[in-house]
């Protein structure tokens, strides 16, 4: 989605200047009257004439803790997310749980659990396939 072009929001400001009622304003140039109000108060609040930006590239809370985190995991194999989280929280860092595994996964830091820790197969179904 885009903002509305900057010819248009001159063109409400000037008609809000002049006195036309908000509603005719949106009636005439066929936007939303909310959007009108929402000109105005930009103008009188920031003294503003343009939109906001959009988007934006937004810094991960973790960006100078993955020396830390990696070494969390090699001293304590079997961390869990939520025991990762906790110790977040004492430095001061508030993290969820998706959010922290959302950054390891982009850092390709796994939690995979060893070999020896998976779940022992029954003898019985063991023997059938040797």
């Amino acid at each position: 989605m885009e903002a509305y072009s900057q010819d248009l929001r001159d063109r409400v400001l000037r008609a809000l200047e002049r006195g036309e009622r908000p509603t005719a304003i949106a009636a005439r140039f066929e936007v939303s009257r909310v959007w009108v109000y929402q000109v105005r108060n930009r103008l009188t609040q920031t003294g503003q004439r343009s939109s906001l930006p959009i988007g934006g590239h937004r810094q991960s809370r973790l960006v100078g803790m993955e020396p830390t985190l990696r070494a969390w995991l090699k001293e304590t194999g079997d961390l869990t997310l939520a025991e990762m989280c906790a110790r977040l929280a004492a430095h001061g860092i508030a993290m969820k749980v998706p959010a922290l595994w959302h950054q390891l996964d982009k850092w390709k830091l796994t939690l995979k659990k060893t070999p020896t820790r998976q779940r022992a197969r029954s003898r019985r179904r063991a023997s059938r396939t040797a």
